[in-house]
């Protein structure tokens, strides 16, 4: 499921980064900034090799529309994510754990995998490709819901990225489908992206 322009962030993309700078800048206070030489042509070091990089990790756990399917490398929304936090100053690394098509069933299956990495946060965006196929709705929320519950047993913080569907789907679908993501947001007490 792809959306948005290959190289301009989609609103969606904007509203997520300024979400997680708003939590971020809640948390952990940024380190104070000294007074370094101007820095030359290249603005941006090298990453750490991922063994040496001991930043506290927010994961982007996701279908396409996190695995930034169709944009070209560099443009997903984890890299605009990762290089607005850089630009703040905060100590975080970004990982993009978007695989295209995936499923809450999917994502269900690969939790682990996120919680084994120990992210601060994670930001989970699932569900377009179960409403796409016409999953039925209450498998959805239940692998959604056990994919929250599992992250935060975990200690991460989880921000739900909030789907729909396209006007084909009829407004009684599409509803209960959008109900899925404010039900669990208030039931979890999570932040909501809204679509």
């Amino acid at each position: 499921m792809y959306m948005g322009s290959p190289t301009i962030p989609s609103p969606r993309s904007i509203a997520c980064l300024l979400l997680i700078l708003v939590m971020l800048s809640c948390g952990e206070p940024k380190p104070p900034q000294k007074q370094e030489e101007p820095q030359r042509a290249e603005s941006n070091p090298a990453p750490l090799p991922a063994q040496a990089d001991s930043r506290p990790v927010i994961v982007a756990f996701g279908d396409s529309l996190t695995a930034g399917y169709g944009v070209e490398t560099g443009n997903s929304y984890p890299d605009f994510l990762q290089k607005a936090i850089d630009r703040s100053g905060y100590r975080y690394r970004v990982v993009n754990a978007g695989i295209s098509g995936d499923t809450t069933s999917g994502g269900l299956a690969r939790v682990d995998m996120v919680t084994r990495m120990k992210p601060a946060l994670v930001i989970l965006e699932l569900g377009g490709n179960d409403g796409l196929r016409g999953t039925p709705l209450s498998s959805t929320r239940a692998n959604l819901e056990r994919i929250v519950v599992e992250l935060q047993k975990s200690g991460a913080r989880v921000v739900l990225a909030g789907i729909t569907l396209p006007p084909n789907y009829g407004p009684d679908y599409i509803q209960s489908f959008e109900n899925i993501y404010k039900e669990l947001s208030s039931k979890y007490k999570l932040p909501l992206i809204p679509f």
